[in-house]
This record gives structure tokens, C-alpha cells and sequence, in this order.
């Protein structure tokens, strides 16, 4: 449905403007568009890269072991039925912590990780498991505490102060995730009710 309200709007926007004699501002547009695309990619891969390489140091060092530690009683209250010892804990908390840092993209690896564990316990491989929606919902609205993506594009723009927007974001992700996890947990209560 999204892709086709796209299209309605890409070809809307294509034939107003030819039919206004200004087909060469949509050709230009889309030029700059595409030009500046690649260059916040090319900005990225810098900014991804130190965070990626900081994530696999804190692995190799033993901090995401001591987090998933640390952290492993409140991650079992939130997935109350996954066993203690599940292949998917260490996935689910890898992912977590991707998303606190703000890095999507790699925590799109450890969350299809932490999927397919989740689907291996799953007595119904055509329904999700409540773990899987659960996990669902964690994933898509996580706390974010350093937006390294949205940092990295601000200084790409050459933001006075890129990194103002901490604050906000931590305040937006942290209602966010709360929201999730309650509305989650009253769908379960009331689905065993």
C-alpha cells in the first residue's frame, strides 16, 4: 500500500510538472537527490564504522557478555517464557544494544538472529510467539541514548550543534519503549484471560 502511494505521488509530481513546462526541475531534483544521497552514505560508513568497531571491542572485551549479565534479569521479565539458557537472549540483548546506541543498522543482524532462535521454539511456525511480538515491539521502539546515525548525518549537514538532539531523543525513545512494553504486556494479559 505505501509503495503504491509512492508511486502516486512520484507520477502526480511527474505530470504537473511536465504539464507546467517544468520537467527539468523534476530531472534536477532528482539529480541533487541522488547526489546527495551518495555523499551522507559515503559520511556514514565513517560514523557506522567507529561504532561498529566500538560494539565488536566492548564484544571482544567482555562488556556485552557483563550487559547481557547485568541486564538478563529484566530481559527475562520482559520474555517470561524463553528459557534462561535460550540461544535468542544473547541475540535479543545484542539487538538491544545496537539500538541503544543508535546503530539500526547493526542491530538488524543480531535481531534476525534473535528471530530465528525465537522461531526454533515456536510449537507454530505459521503464528508468532507473544516472545516474538514482544520482541517486535522492543525492537522497533528501543531506547536510543547516543543517535549515532542522526548525529553523523547532522555533521554531514554541518549542524552547529549535531549532537543537541540527545537529550530529545532519549526523552521520544525511552516513552516510546515504555509504551511498547505495557501495550505488549496488556495484550498478553488479555490474551490469557
Amino acid at each position: 500500500m505505501v509503495n503504491l502511494i509512492w508511486l502516486i505521488m512520484l507520477v502526480s509530481g511527474i505530470v504537473v510538472a511536465a504539464a507546467t513546462g517544468k520537467i527539468d526541475s523534476v530531472t534536477q531534483s532528482a539529480m541533487k537527490a541522488a547526489e546527495l544521497g551518495v555523499q551522507i552514505a559515503l559520511q556514514l560508513i565513517g560514523v557506522m564504522s567507529l561504532w561498529l568497531g566500538l560494539m565488536r571491542l566492548a564484544e571482544e572485551a567482555g562488556l556485552v557478555r557483563a550487559l547481557a549479565r547485568v541486564s538478563a534479569p529484566l530481559i527475562r521479565k520482559i520474555f517470561p517464557s524463553l528459557p534462561p539458557d535460550s540461544p535468542a537472549l544473547g541475540a535479543i540483548i545484542l539487538n538491544i544494544s545496537a539500538n541503544v546506541l543508535g546503530l539500526g543498522n547493526a542491530a538488524t543482524p543480531f535481531g534476525l538472529k534473535a528471530m530465528q532462535e525465537l522461531q526454533k521454539l515456536n510449537p507454530d511456525p505459521e503464528r508468532a510467539t507473544p516472545a516474538m511480538c514482544t520482541f517486535l515491539a522492543v525492537n522497533t521502539a528501543c531506547i536510543t541514548l547516543i543517535p549515532a546515525t542522526i548525529i553523523g548525518v547532522r555533521m554531514k549537514m554541518q549542524s552547529q550543534n549535531p549532537t543537541e538532539i540527545i537529550g530529545t531523543t532519549i526523552f521520544a525513545t525511552g516513552c516510546a519503549m515504555t509504551v511498547a512494553i505495557l501495550v505488549d504486556a496488556f495484550f498478553r494479559r488479555r490474551r490469557h484471560t
